[in-house]
């Protein structure tokens, strides 16, 4: 007879566990791997597509989700609040209707009257403000409520009839105290109700207590079931788009190094992104010799454009050194000695004017060529604007006046050199020169704190507003095309030399032209 040990029994149902295991892992290999296989058939756009849809569903799913959640949690609570605070304002205001009737039938007075009349309208309204719908309230509390709606409309009839007999008639008292018992037994129905309510309240509270207690389980487990699907959808597409992608950009770099035999990049996708590796594979080899060529070639014009550049940089040497030559031949000192000769011969013969222009065009030269400093006192600056426009005066005669307003310190404050000059020449050529009658130039200086602030105004032509949106948009630029050689390298000087200084400009049409700036002071 055949036995088989405890043992062996033990033995035998094991393997069949583990055979089974194995039948079901086989059958998960086999689903992940014809999923996998889908998945790599199926074009970018229809992965992309899928994977939308797949957020989309699981956002509404979400909201649908918290919606439930604010539905059970609030909105059903809230019913019982509101249920409870309407039947505790139809107590409140049954009970002030009774007190003002009652003080009004031994009192009549206007005042009295209108009160009562509102307490009326009030309990009026709470009485059609219950809730009155049989599914939702139940039986009990319908039933009150219809008792309380029926007695409500005989006693309004009953209170009104009292209201409107008078003392004198025999049965006035007995049908005062007939509406005093109808208000006190509305009353108690009130009560009644308002009992029923809160019982059914603290009911449906319990009921949905428990329910409660596991809405933010519900809502951790929801959402970390939805995070879990996101990250899975994620990684999917990371490892069937995104790396992919990177590693053809990483060997696509590597071939912009000039490395065309690095291995190919390996893909399982079937996808366009699989057709653009396996294509990109073949052209990396197909390419290698045609680039390096091309490389080759790009050496030998680096070294023709580097040789070009070269003879360039030998003629503008050239042409700076001929413009140094030329400037050598005039010597300043000839030319200041030659206009203090002109200014004296002028002196001798008499010609006071012809002298002090003399002498203003000779301050004017010695100062724009013998003056190395970057920075100079106020007072030089405004020597030198002062003798220029007295030369335009006397170039111009009434058509140009000026003004100087300095309320500054003229020794001790200091300005980047040629800053006045150039801007007073602008106003006069493009402000003053083009109006008929001329204008006026205005200079004021002023200091506040450690900020030296300069305002030139002219009353000039003005400008457009599109040519002063022009002019400010060119203020920066290196060229200055816009902008003018010296209001631009003025601009360029104040940013370089001053942290925190300002240059701005206003105009308007046929009326003038300001240009403000502000010049932080040392020490």
């Amino acid at each position: 007879m055949f036995f088989l040990h405890k043992k062996d029994i033990f033995d035998i149902i094991d393997n069949k566990d583990k055979f089974y295991e194995k039948i079901r892992k086989g059958k998960v290999l086999r689903l992940k791997e014809k999923m996998s296989n889908i998945w790599q058939s199926m074009s970018i756009t229809k992965k992309i597509g899928t994977f939308t849809g797949m957020v989309f569903l699981i956002i509404a799913l979400s909201v649908l989700f918290d919606i439930w959640v604010v539905k059970f949690s609030l909105l059903d609570f809230n019913r019982i609040l509101e249920d409870n605070a309407r039947s505790s304002v139809l107590v409140d205001a049954m009970e002030e209707e009774a007190q003002l009737f009652e003080t009004y039938v031994r009192n009549p007075t206007d005042e009295r009257a209108t009160k009562m009349e509102e307490a009326f309208a009030r309990t009026k309204a709470a009485i059609d403000g219950l809730p009155f719908d049989y599914k939702l309230i139940g039986e009990t509390r319908y039933a009150k409520t219809w008792s309380i709606r029926n007695s409500y409309e005989l006693y309004e009839i009953r209170r009104d009839d009292v209201l409107k007999m008078g003392e004198d008639r025999l049965d006035y008292i007995n049908k005062l105290y007939d509406v005093y018992d109808m208000q006190t037994y509305l009353q108690g129905y009130t009560k009644t109700l308002m009992r029923y309510t809160m019982e059914a309240g603290s009911q449906t509270y319990q009921r949905m207590f428990p329910g409660l207690i596991l809405v933010p389980f519900a809502v951790l487990a929801f959402s970390s079931l939805l995070l879990w699907t996101m990250v899975m959808l994620a990684r999917v597409m990371n490892r069937t788009i995104i790396i992919p992608v990177m590693e053809l950009v990483k060997m696509s770099k590597r071939v912009a190094d000039n490395d065309f035999f690095v291995a190919d990049v390996a893909v399982q996708n079937k996808d366009e992104l699989g057709e653009l590796v396996r294509a990109f594979n073949k052209m990396k080899y197909a390419t290698g010799e045609y680039i390096l060529a091309l490389e080759e070639k790009r050496k030998t014009l680096d070294l023709l454009h580097a040789e070009e550049l070269e003879k360039v940089n030998v003629e503008k040497r050239l042409e700076t050194m001929k413009l140094d030559l030329l400037k050598s031949q005039i010597n300043p000192h000839f030319l200041f000695n030659t206009l203090n000769v002109i200014g004296g011969m002028a002196m001798l013969e008499g010609a006071e004017t012809t002298e002090k222009m003399i002498k203003a065009l000779s301050s004017l030269f010695r100062y724009n060529l013998k003056t190395p400093d970057v920075e100079v006192p106020l007072s030089k600056e405004l020597k030198v604007v002062r003798d220029y426009l007295y030369l335009q005066q006397m170039r111009f005669g009434n058509r140009v006046s000026f003004e100087i307003d300095c309320q500054a310190d003229e020794e001790s404050v200091v300005v980047p050199t040629f800053t006045f000059q150039p801007l007073v020449e602008n106003a006069i050529i493009h402000g003053l020169s083009p109006k008929e009658e001329g204008g006026r130039i205005r200079i004021r200086i002023w200091e506040r704190g450690k900020l030296l602030h300069i305002t030139i105004a002219d009353t000039g032509v003005g400008m457009t507003a599109e040519q002063l949106e022009s002019l400010r948009s060119g203020l920066s630029q290196e060229n200055h095309t816009h902008s003018g050689i010296g209001l631009g390298n003025i601009y360029n000087r104040l940013a370089s030399m001053y942290q925190g200084s300002s240059i701005a400009i206003y105009s308007r049409e046929q009326v003038g032209t300001v240009i403000v700036m502000e010049i932080p002071q040392k020490g």
